[in-house]
């Protein structure tokens, strides 16, 4: 956890596990803006952790009840 923010960073790979989709697939979904822009560090690339949880709680939120 990041001691400033308590939001964990984490690598594109996780990322994708996260969101059940291909590494390739969050490159392309942060090209066009439909995911949080990642946090660039020292030449690494990460998401927040909460962010990324955040979508996920949003997309379920706005699923239409069978």
């Amino acid at each position: 956890m990041n001691a400033v923010t308590g939001d964990r960073l984490i690598s594109v790979r996780d990322t994708a596990a996260a969101l059940g989709v291909s590494v390739a697939t969050v490159w392309r979904r942060a090209a066009a803006g439909k995911i949080p822009e990642p946090v660039k560090l020292e030449g690494t690339t990460r998401w927040s952790e909460a962010e990324i949880q955040d979508l996920i709680k949003e997309a379920k939120s706005q699923r239409v009840a069978a």
